[in-house]
């Protein structure tokens, strides 16, 4: 190997570690939390929602994206855990929310989705309740923030920037 290949490849790792270095500064400094949330359809247009023990309210399913998972990966394995639902078709993305009522640093992306259910869903220690309603007959203590996803889904309101 000649001098000018060994400058080259040190240059090209120097290069490769600030990169790094640089992604581990973001991290620390502007790390954000990122979570998936999905409002999931059946054929009969009704729609799937959730009751958690830890929470007030009936809500859309969804949780968090974990590192080295996309965000469709984080939402197929949140349907499925939560409702024992799996994905008919492609997701489709809605828009993505600041959920400042969480945190200073959470953002929600937002699908709309066609589903159909393997099993029906048997209450344990994170859900407690769920199933499929009529969009017009939703539950008691159904969340603000469902009520206003779905105005904005179909299209009675603009999207918000905030959950």
């Amino acid at each position: 190997m000649n001098d000018e290949n060994r400058r080259d490849e040190k240059q090209g790792l120097a290069v490769r570690l600030f990169g790094r270095a640089l992604h581990v500064y973001f991290a620390l400094t502007r790390s954000m939390t990122l979570g998936v949330r999905a409002a999931c359809f059946d054929q009969e247009g009704r729609i799937f929602l959730v009751r958690h023990s830890y929470i007030a309210g009936w809500h859309m399913p969804g949780g968090g994206v974990e590192r080295h998972e996309t965000v469709e990966q984080a939402l197929a394995k949140e349907l499925r855990e939560e409702g024992n639902l799996v994905i008919s078709g492609r997701p489709q993305l809605f828009h993505v929310y600041f959920n400042n009522h969480t945190s200073k640093r959470d953002h929600v992306v937002f699908y709309r989705v066609d589903v159909t259910q393997s099993a029906p869903r048997k209450p344990d220690r994170e859900i407690v309740e769920s199933g499929f309603f009529p969009v017009d007959a939703l539950p008691p203590q159904t969340t603000k923030a469902t009520y206003r996803r779905l105005k904005e889904l179909e299209g009675a309101e603009a999207p918000s920037n905030y959950w």
